[in-house]
This record gives C-alpha cells, sequence and structure tokens, in this order.
C-alpha cells in the first residue's frame, strides 16, 4: 500500500507555493519532508489531507485519485494528520479528547474509549486520560495529538512539525514514538520537521523543498552531501565561504 504524490503544483494568483512535486511513501517507512521557511511543506501537507486543492497533478492512496476529496474522506481512508497547533478540545479531557475522533469514524462511544485508552497507554501516556486538555504542557499537548491521529490503525500519518519547540530530550522521546509507530503500528509516516538532525536520523527517504520545489532527495548522506540543500538553508554566499 502507498501514498503517492504525482506533479503536484499549487499556484495562487502567480505565485506557485509547490511547482511539480512528486513524493511516495510506504507503509512501514518513515520518510522525511524538510526545508527552509516557506519552502511549500505545510501546503504540501494541505494537498495531501485534502485542505488544499492542488493546481495540477494528483494524490493516489491505495491506487485510488483523491483529489477534492473532503479531508474527513481522506482520513476514513486511513490517511491522518496532526497541526503545528495541537488543535485539542480544550472544554474535554484527554480520552474524550481521542474518542471523539472514533466517534466521528462511526465507531461506538465505548469501542472509542477503549481504543483511546489502549492508544494512551501504548504510547505511555495513560496516567493524562482523565486530565483537562487545557492544562496539558506542551510535550504532552504534542504526544495526544499524535494518539489522536492514531486513532483505529491510519495506514498513513503526517506529522506537522511535531518537534517544534522541543528541548533535545524531548525530540529523542518523539523520535522514539516515530519510530514505534512505524515499526510496531507498519503506519507510513510523512515527517515535516525542521529538526533535519531528527528527520535523518528517522527517514529511510527525504524530500528537500526550497520555493516550492524539490532540490534534492535522497538517504541521509544524498542529503547531508548535497550543495544545492547546504545553499537553501546556509545560503549560496555563507556555503562559498565555508
Amino acid at each position: 500500500m502507498s501514498l503517492e504524490l504525482s506533479s503536484i503544483s499549487v499556484a495562487f494568483g502567480g505565485f506557485k507555493a509547490l511547482d511539480d512535486i512528486s513524493i511516495s511513501l510506504k507503509k512501514g517507512e518513515v520518510v522525511g519532508l524538510i526545508g527552509p521557511n516557506g519552502a511549500g511543506k505545510t501546503t504540501c501537507v494541505n494537498v495531501i489531507t485534502g485542505f488544499q486543492d492542488p493546481s495540477s497533478g494528483t494524490v493516489i492512496l491505495d491506487g485510488q485519485n483523491i483529489n477534492a476529496k473532503a479531508p474527513h474522506n481522506i482520513r476514513r481512508r486511513g490517511l491522518a494528520r496532526t497541526f503545528q497547533a495541537g488543535r485539542l478540545f480544550t472544554g474535554l479531557d484527554v480520552l474524550d479528547n481521542l474518542a471523539v475522533t472514533g466517534v466521528g469514524l462511526s465507531h461506538s462511544r465505548r469501542a472509542s474509549e477503549e481504543e483511546a485508552m489502549r492508544l494512551l497507554t501504548w504510547m505511555g501516556a495513560a496516567h493524562l486520560a482523565e486530565l483537562p486538555a487545557a492544562g496539558l504542557p506542551y510535550t504532552d499537548e504534542r504526544r495526544v495529538g499524535i494518539a489522536r491521529a492514531l486513532m483505529f490503525s491510519p495506514d498513513f500519518l503526517l506529522l506537522d512539525e511535531p518537534a517544534a519547540g522541543m528541548s533535545e530530550a524531548e525530540a529523542n522521546d518523539l523520535a522514539s514514538i516515530i519510530r514505534r509507530i512505524a515499526d510496531e503500528l507498519q503506519c507510513g509516516v510523512l515527517l515535516i520537521e525542521h529538526n533535519v538532525g531528527l528527520v535523518l536520523s528517522l527517514s529511510n527517504h527525504v524530500y528537500v523543498l526550497d520555493a516550492g520545489k524539490t532540490i534534492e532527495e535522497g538517504d541521509k548522506d544524498a542529503i547531508l552531501g548535497s550543495q544545492a540543500v547546504r545553499e537553501a538553508y546556509l545560503g549560496a554566499e555563507h556555503t562559498e565561504g565555508t
């Protein structure tokens, strides 16, 4: 089973936010998507998950074109995402934040609560279940957001800046969770992140965007050895002087 982006472009008037982007992701693997600010990473995620229609190109999930499908329809097909802002329901406790997702996927309240508790336990966060979402520490809010996205075993998970604002130790804990999601749940993970070290440590393959274009792709060694990537992050003048 795979998730494929084929020649995706997004134009806002005369500005191209994405220009002929192609990405491939299979179940059980972690693929990284990196690039400097304004590269088009979040636009790419929005296209995949139905929040933004592409101007051209195709998003294919398990062999089916999902262009123009509504976000809730795409989620039901097995493709989940997190957001840069946690977007938790602050009026609910943690368990209900997860359970409401299950109900939205047409599962019963009881089955949703059982699945929510199973996931929280799997993530080592069962102690958070009855706490109000509004009072969670930042890193716990991120973990709950990931757990909510994993309700009822999606085939693919798109993580949008999950390590933003985390310390090195917290990012290492997050890396462990992401690896377990891929290995134990056999869920394909598209990791969009400014923490390049985190992405390179986890990813089977990495795509690098700059100004809406793919400037490099490959494994860790290919990315680290790329002059185009160094220029995108540091600037041409800086790299020429190093």
